[in-house]
């Protein structure tokens, strides 16, 4: 299994900031009086002497002082956002919440339990200060705390509780992590199946898969396969499983990966800020197949992907101490829309309680009955009128589910 996204980020400019100020702050220190000095020539030329460092140090407060008001009408021109995210990323994080709806609706997921499993988590992160995690277990190392080698699972996490900085989807679900994983960004099928496992333990209602691979033999009759068993186990106690789809892109092999293939997993693609499906979706084989790993055609509302969501270019949370250097970049791929889909469906079951899986019509029932609800109340494409084997049947729009 991998995760699901690539990534970038800008360099951010707060250490030559940070100097600038410092050196501004040294040459405003209160110092000792300067002494009287008798009129004498020695010390006539002591006094010139220092009255010419105390004219040159005035001159550089002068430069300093002109230098900070500049940088800061510099910043505000470009529009950059010294001291957080730039903002070109506030920008597109912004057109990706009017796009889904987001923007239109109330709620942050408080009382919804979600659980992620990635790579981990960085707490230190500023956007995470206020963050006080639900639970963590570690399948790859075994550590007791928090810690994320590797930056995928404090990507997936910010979008959905960043504050601060950037505005997560759901800041006030309660927040699992289980690490499943590893530095290299892959995990075996049995880590992933414990944490899936564990998380189910835990109380999840929802849980977000941004990694996919291999769909195990027979996937759509039956599964040889640990993880796809797991997600099937989960989803039968009534917790919403939401997994990638895959970035095949132009080498798609045909459908999407697993465990997203599962059918009542609700497997996610990924589309643009404009819109269009992301070139590096995958798309999904809803036909049937004998060869080489044999699937039963499906039915709706469990064709594949069932639904895309912000899948390029989409805000992220950098984890601190890696090559990046900062602490907001980017990340394309359907990684990030799961992400914003698990976040949505926590919204969601914060307005419907009654849904969660400890609700009265909870269970695997309301699983099939959310699955109808993203069938009937996604936005399909222009010229659309059923499921599209890319587009699913819509993208996201977190005001119709509600």
């Amino acid at each position: 299994m991998r995760t699901m996204a690539e990534r970038g980020w800008w360099k951010s400019s707060d250490d030559d900031i940070a100097d600038v100020a410092e050196a501004f702050e040294a040459e405003h220190t209160e110092g000792e009086p300067v002494p009287s000095f008798d009129a004498t020539d020695e010390d006539a030329q002591v006094r010139d002497a220092l009255g010419i460092v105390i004219g040159v140090s005035a001159g550089l407060i002068v430069l300093l002082s002109v230098a900070v008001v500049l940088l800061w009408l510099w910043a505000g021109m470009e529009g950059v956002n010294i001291g957080g995210p730039p903002s070109s990323l506030l920008t597109w994080e912004e057109e990706y919440r009017d796009l889904t709806g987001l923007n239109d609706v109330e709620g942050d997921g408080t009382g919804v339990v979600l659980c992620i499993v990635d790579s981990g988590i960085d707490l230190g992160h500023p956007d995470l200060g206020q963050l006080e995690l639900a639970g963590w277990m570690d399948a790859v190392d075994g550590l007791e705390q928090p810690y994320d080698n590797e930056g995928h699972g404090t990507a997936m996490a910010g979008i959905i509780v960043a504050q601060d900085g950037l505005q997560g989807i759901a800041p006030g679900v309660s927040l699992l992590v289980a690490k499943a994983i590893g530095e290299e960004g892959t995990g075996s099928d049995d880590q992933i199946a414990d944490a899936v496992d564990w998380c189910v333990e835990q109380q999840a209602d929802v849980i977000s898969l941004s990694l996919g691979g291999d769909q195990g033999f027979g996937s759509g009759f039956f599964s040889t396969d640990a993880l796809e068993q797991a997600a099937e186990d989960a989803i039968d106690e009534g917790v919403y499983v939401v997994a990638a789809a895959g970035n095949d892109g132009e080498d798609d092999d045909g459908d999407v990966e697993s465990p997203g293939s599962v059918e009542d997993v609700i497997c996610v693609g990924g589309i643009t800020r404009y819109g269009n499906i992301w070139v590096g979706s995958s798309e999904g084989d809803n036909n049937g197949r004998i060869w080489p790993n044999p699937i039963l055609p499906r039915d709706d509302p469990d064709k594949k992907p069932e639904l895309v969501a912000p899948g390029h270019e989409v805000p992220v949370l950098m984890a601190g101490g890696l090559e990046s250097g900062t602490w907001w970049g980017w990340s394309s791929g359907t990684s990030a829309a799961t992400a914003w889909v698990s976040g949505a469906l926590a919204v969601v079951l914060e307005a419907h309680p009654e849904m969660q899986r400890e609700g009265p019509s909870g269970g695997a029932g309301a699983v099939a009955q959310m699955k109808a609800v993203i069938m009937e109340n996604s936005q399909m494409k222009d010229g659309q009128s059923e499921h599209d084997d890319h587009n699913g049947y819509g993208h996201l729009r977190v005001d119709l589910l509600l």
